[in-house]
């Protein structure tokens, strides 16, 4: 059983109102986060098309290995939660 949280990145691009909101609702959740633009990182670009169908759908996040496309900050957060401890 692990007492570290997992590692959460969030795949974002500059003007995405989606990734705004997902950064708003994770910082008010006390989720810590990294944050990749897929527009200036290639690797994180493919990264995103192959877990989104094939599309850089933003926000992409990565918990701990799990990915969730367009998620809530609600879902991220349960996910942190459910693989700490």
């Amino acid at each position: 059983m692990s007492t570290e949280s997992p590692r959460v990145t969030v795949y974002t691009r500059p003007g995405c109102p989606y990734c705004f909101v997902l950064r708003r609702g994770l910082r008010r959740y006390g989720v810590a986060f990294s944050e990749v633009n897929i527009w200036r990182d290639p690797a994180a670009a493919a990264a995103v098309r192959a877990v989104a169908d094939g599309n850089e759908t933003v926000p992409t996040v990565e918990v701990g290995g799990r990915w969730l496309v367009n998620p809530r900050a609600r879902q991220v957060r349960d996910l942190v939660a459910g693989q700490h401890g």
